[in-house]
């Protein structure tokens, strides 16, 4: 092979890693959001799990599975995706069948965009229930919204539920202006975080509150609180308040006690009105303590699927959204 091609491969291959970097940098720049996303996926593959696909009404869901044993099924929030949950689950593969879907509108999940709606949401886990976790009960860990629709979940489908884990979420209303869910600017965003996070951790860098911007006005969040502000009244058939006796399956309320937005009153008020539940905080985490503090999380986890369930007992109903 001659010096002169030999010279222009190696030049070829310098410009295409270059290029690479550049795009690299780009991404992580302008959309470090999304690749957070990306690395918290590939750790989940890391971990042992298998993306496959299932068929929900509005469109394929991507639904993440690993390990052996009981089925769990792990629900994130509102504009998050299955990787949420990568930092946590490793230990729990070696108990129980963990699946964690993209719920519908988010990551790879359909629609992929335009309204979305709670109903469509809730479709999607009764698939996953039914296509994944067929002919058990199953353990249901959800995160705000998440944790919502897992509630409503075993309010319908009691049978198919055993144990119920809600962090920092539920199936009431919580209207909180302390905690500006859709900022516009960045100086907005940062004091978003601030409410939704613990006070161990690291400010956040200017790129990645644009990022949060963009992400809550055109991401799947931004897509529910279109559909949500259109339903009007027809979304009280999705809350539970001054109904949560209705849920009569075990319920353990894993709660970042730093949270600003589902504050410790919220859980309070859940702990009231569900007729078999208990409250257990994860001191100094915020809203979603399985990404600040995973360890945390799952210690709080395993000692709550570890201990008897909740006992029944008679609720007090004080749930209800105070005046």
């Amino acid at each position: 092979m001659g010096k002169k091609l030999v010279l222009k491969i190696v030049i070829a291959i310098g410009v295409v890693v270059v290029i690479a970097v550049i795009a690299s940098v780009w991404m992580v720049w302008k959309r470090p959001l999304k690749v957070d996303a990306m690395f918290s996926r590939m750790a989940l593959g890391k971990a042992g799990f298998e993306k496959t696909w299932v068929a929900a009404p509005a469109g394929r869901m991507a639904v993440w599975e690993g390990g052996s044993g009981p089925c769990m099924v792990m629900l994130h929030g509102a504009g998050d995706q299955a990787g949420a949950w990568a930092r946590m689950v490793p230990p729990l593969l070696d108990s129980y069948r963990v699946v964690i879907p993209d719920l519908p509108g988010h990551w790879k999940s359909d629609p992929r965009s335009g309204p979305l709606g709670i109903d469509q949401v809730l479709a999607g886990v009764e698939v996953v229930m039914d296509s994944v976790c067929a002919g058990e009960r199953a353990i249901l860990v959800g995160n705000s919204m998440g944790a919502w629709v897992a509630m409503l979940y075993a309010r319908d489908y009691p049978d198919a539920v055993d144990r119920l884990v809600a962090i920092n979420g539920g199936a009431i209303r919580q209207d909180n202006p302390a905690v500006n869910l859709y900022p516009a600017t960045r100086d907005e965003a940062r004091e978003t975080m601030k409410g939704l996070m613990g006070p161990a951790t690291p400010p956040i860098p200017g790129f990645v509150l644009d990022d949060v911007v963009r992400w809550m006005s055109a991401g799947p969040a931004g897509r529910l609180k279109g559909r949500l502000a259109d339903a009007g009244d027809q979304i009280d058939a999705y809350l539970l308040d001054g109904r949560l006796n209705e849920v009569v399956v075990p319920v353990d309320l894993v709660w970042g006690d730093a949270d600003g937005l589902f504050t410790l009153d919220y859980a309070q008020r859940l702990l009231d009105g569900l007729p078999r539940a208990r409250l257990s905080t994860v001191p100094g985490c915020g809203h979603v303590p399985h990404r600040e503090c995973p360890d945390k999380v799952l210690e709080a986890l395993q000692a709550a699927l570890a201990a008897p369930p909740p006992e029944m007992r008679e609720a007090t109903g004080e749930e209800e959204v105070e005046p």
